[in-house]
């Protein structure tokens, strides 16, 4: 593949600062661009914004990005990242963002493969009363009073979800009123108790640091609190009180698909979703299947607390909570048993129902939220979406991570990683910079979902 003689080589500025993805991009740019095409940079020059042209991609932490560059000259610039995407990334956001889309479209699949939530917000659990009242909860509160008096095995069981946390924290299942008044409880025991500790140490020691603390047995750490800074690579794995105000509940899928071979654990799909631009879509066939540590037990089962460690380490899929025993905790999605008693294309079935609901999930965000999902011509960005599927093998979406972590994928399965950033070099990079072939259609890898023209230039 060879470029013209008078190219200005782009400028490259690889610095994901992770130990485990940095060496997949650099190995996608040198094996998938031609040799004199790039120069690696380890800064942006100060001059770059002059009257010279020169092509400059960005590979970079989404706080770190260099957005006044991209802006300045958006036709020879690239970022790895959009500057507004709430609208996905956000619990309460997305439920927001597929609500709006089903009103306005009741026959869209979205209706089908992800669960309706009521989001609330609330500062203290003696107010939770009135922050129920205020929001659209009626399916909450009506399940509340069918559930009243029944066994716990004849309830429906919600999921309570902080819009503003990442890798299970904060995560409770509850089935009454007086188990959610109890979650948020606790909580507020947890942040006294904090906050006595702290006893002024740190400035902002005020009443806006009471009020509700998650910790979820492993420690009150703290992440990022911009909302399209966030990322699910953060470290720590507690979640800092302001993050508190916006909540979640979704009816839990209490009877997930369970595979013998895999121990009968609990397990969600991570599956790699690339956006281009203003905007092309395109889903990563080759998947991940994260298993939760210990085999699956419905919720009612259990009697105790439940935001008892072992009682969530049944029920969260996410290896975060691991404590590093990942041994057979991932593993490659395609590579899941289609032996009977299972339908031997379900694994083909449930790829499609991904591929479907991502395509909804996107255009719905684009079209209906806009000012919340901000697509640029000039970045492209690989968000994280976790599917669960059901035991009538239907894939239900549980979230979607931007910048997501990479590192549970492990050493036995980086092919995968390494050949997403390879598609992402031939999908997103080539054809901005028009570099050789230019593969917007997708690959035998990256499946072409959505592609929509928003008017962006």
């Amino acid at each position: 593949m060879g470029i013209p003689t008078s190219y200005t080589p782009l400028l490259a500025l690889i610095d994901y600062k992770d130990l485990y993805v940095q060496p997949f991009i650099l190995s996608a740019l040198e094996s998938r661009l031609p040799s004199a095409s790039f120069t690696l940079v380890e800064d942006l020059p100060a001059d770059l914004q002059g009257s010279r042209i020169q092509s400059v991609l960005q590979f970079r932490q989404y706080e770190e990005i260099d957005w006044d560059h991209a802006l300045h000259d958006p036709q020879n610039s690239l970022v790895n990242a959009y500057t507004i995407r709430k609208a996905l990334i956000r619990k309460h956001y997305l439920s927001t963002t597929v609500h709006n889309w089903i009103v306005k479209h009741p026959e869209s699949v979205l209706r089908r493969h992800v669960k309706a939530a009521v989001a609330f917000e609330l500062d203290y659990a003696e107010f939770l009363d009135d922050a129920l009242n205020e929001a659209d909860s009626y399916d909450l509160q009506d399940s509340f009073a069918k559930n009243e008096g029944k066994d716990a095995s004849q309830r429906d069981w919600w999921i309570l979800k902080p819009s503003m946390s990442d890798k299970g924290q904060g995560i409770r299942l509850f089935s009454t009123e007086e188990e959610l008044t109890a979650i948020f409880e606790s909580w507020e025991e947890e942040g006294s108790e904090d906050l006595d500790k702290d006893s002024c140490e740190h400035d902002g020691c005020s009443s806006e640091k009471s009020g509700l603390a998650i910790t979820n047995g492993i420690g009150l750490n703290g992440t990022n609190t911009n909302p399209d800074d966030a990322n699910e690579d953060d470290e720590g794995n507690g979640v800092v009180t302001s993050q508190l105000r916006h909540f979640i509940a979704q009816p839990y899928i209490a009877r997930p698909l369970l595979l013998a071979e895999c121990e009968d654990r609990k397990f969600h799909i991570r599956t790699y979703v690339l956006a281009v631009g203003s905007l092309r879509v395109y889903v990563y066939k080759p998947m991940l299947a994260l298993f939760a540590a210990n085999p699956y037990t419905p919720p009612w089962s259990t009697q105790g607390i439940h935001d008892d460690q072992e009682y969530l380490r049944t029920h969260l899929t996410n290896t975060c909570l691991q404590n590093g025993e990942r041994e057979g905790s991932v593993k490659a999605f395609w590579d899941l048993p289609d032996e009977d008693p299972l339908p031997s294309r379900w694994k083909t079935s449930v790829f499609s129902q991904i591929c479907s609901t991502t395509s909804a999930l996107f255009e719905a965000a684009a079209r209906g939220m806009m000012t919340d999902f901000q697509t640029l011509p000039f970045a492209f960005e690989v968000f994280g979406l976790d599917f669960l599927v059901d035991e009538d093998y239907t894939a239900w979406l549980l979230e979607v991570n931007a910048f997501p972590d990479f590192k549970q994928t492990g050493n036995a399965l980086s092919g995968i990683i390494e050949g997403l950033f390879e598609d992402v070099i031939d999908v997103a990079v080539k054809p901005f910079f028009g570099l050789g072939a230019q593969d917007v259609e997708g690959t035998d890898r990256m499946t072409r979902v959505l592609d929509l023209d928003l008017g962006r230039r």
